[in-house]
């Protein structure tokens, strides 16, 4: 019986890329759309995962998320280093700070400034140059998307394209002199802005003027010493807000999620797919079942019970399920793929696909049972009219 499930299934060509359509269809805007989401989620708390080393990350009380600045004052530095459990403790700088081009345009970049003597907190991934080289004179790196579009030179004549910063090139940055001494390679961020890494000091005197600039403190804790009750010790005397790694990228996340209209546009986008593939799948499959009826009615008068016709059906709607889905899944990672050098964010996930997986189940499982009711009311003497 499963080999006339499947002939009969591809028999009909028709219905069959008919109900294949709907299934890709939705498999494909669940999972792209699925993917753009997460990936733009995740480039909320990038600079977190780049920045990686520190257990603890401390800062004022009120932020709500890794953009959310507000300085704190130096001597802060000094509390958190005395508190009991802390290992080192070390500044950062991280601000929205103008670039003046070579042709005189500017270009908001993300100033990250790191502690002059240990450079924690650096880029992840060095493409050109060394970290070390930051303690070079008006030394900054930046990074390398950056480098080669929003603060790319002009090109040296008409119709030729930009020409990428390279070591040794310098930029102007609140009108301080700054020298590229390395390109590094980050996480995109959320604003797409280019980011440029350089020490603490000298983005202090990058930036503009203000009484605090701090804006926020790197902390290990001792070894044997859980990050949590470091944490607890630091609000306990200062009065400010320390999280963990993972605790810092869920609230930032929490932010996006909570105070942004993100989940919902994208929410939107996939309850659509769902719906416009449970709608044409099921439709064309029940089209499909009906023109079959007869095929079904002549199984029964040859005495097929309703449990081998339910198998059949459960057959048909696995193939094109399974089909379906991964033609859906194999057109998003396709696509995914094709922008990966773009601005366009996306992260396809094993959760995702699980995901698409499930609700690619739910449409042919909806599918199943609207034809198995039809064949379930099929009468054998359909067979024998004319």
């Amino acid at each position: 019986m499963r080999f006339v499930a499947v002939r009969m299934l591809v028999g009909d060509r028709a219905r069959y890329f008919g109900i294949l359509v709907g299934l890709t269809f939705a498999s494909l805007l669940i999972t792209q759309q699925a993917s753009i989401f997460i990936g733009l989620m995740a480039r909320s708390y990038g600079f977190i995962e780049d920045t990686g080393y520190p257990d603890i990350w401390v800062m004022d009380e009120k932020v709500q998320f890794i953009d959310d600045i507000k300085p704190l004052q130096d001597t802060q530095l000094l509390r958190v280093r005395g508190v009991e459990g802390v290992d080192w403790a070390m500044p950062l700088y991280k601000g929205l700070l103008k670039a003046k081009l070579a042709n005189g345009q500017f270009q908001t970049c993300n100033v990250i400034g790191l502690d002059d003597t240990t450079l924690v907190g650096g880029p992840p991934k060095m493409l050109q140059g060394r970290l070390v080289d930051l303690r070079n004179a008006d030394g900054v790196i930046v990074d390398a998307v950056g480098a080669r579009t929003k603060l790319a030179k002009p090109p040296r004549n008409p119709g030729e394209r930009s020409v990428p910063l390279a070591i040794g090139d310098t930029l102007e940055l609140n009108d301080h002199r700054a020298v590229v001494v390395g390109i590094c390679e980050v996480t995109r961020t959320f604003q797409s802005q280019p980011v440029i890494y350089t020490t603490y000091t000298r983005a202090t005197q990058f930036a503009p003027a203000e009484r605090k600039l701090l804006s926020f403190i790197l902390v290990e804790a001792k070894p044997g010493v859980e990050p949590a009750e470091v944490c607890r010790r630091i609000r306990a005397t200062t009065g400010l807000a320390a999280w963990t790694q993972q605790e810092f990228q869920d609230l930032t996340w929490n932010y996006f999620m909570k105070y942004t209209g993100i989940p919902v546009n994208f929410g939107i986008a996939v309850a659509l797919g769902f719906l416009v593939g449970t709608a044409i799948a099921g439709q064309t499959f029940h089209n499909f079942t009906v023109d079959n009826i007869k095929h079904f009615a002549a199984l029964k008068a040859m005495g097929a019970g309703n449990i081998m016709l339910l198998r059949m059906i459960l057959i048909q709607a696995l193939i094109v399920g399974l089909v379906g889905w991964g033609l859906g899944v194999g057109v998003a990672s396709l696509f995914g793929f094709w922008i990966k050098n773009t601005e366009l964010a996306f992260k396809l996930t094993w959760q995702i696909l699980v995901v698409s997986g499930v609700a690619i189940t739910i449409i042919c499982s909806l599918s199943a049972l609207l034809s198995l009711r039809t064949v379930l009311r099929a009468e054998p003497a359909i067979v024998f009219k004319g």
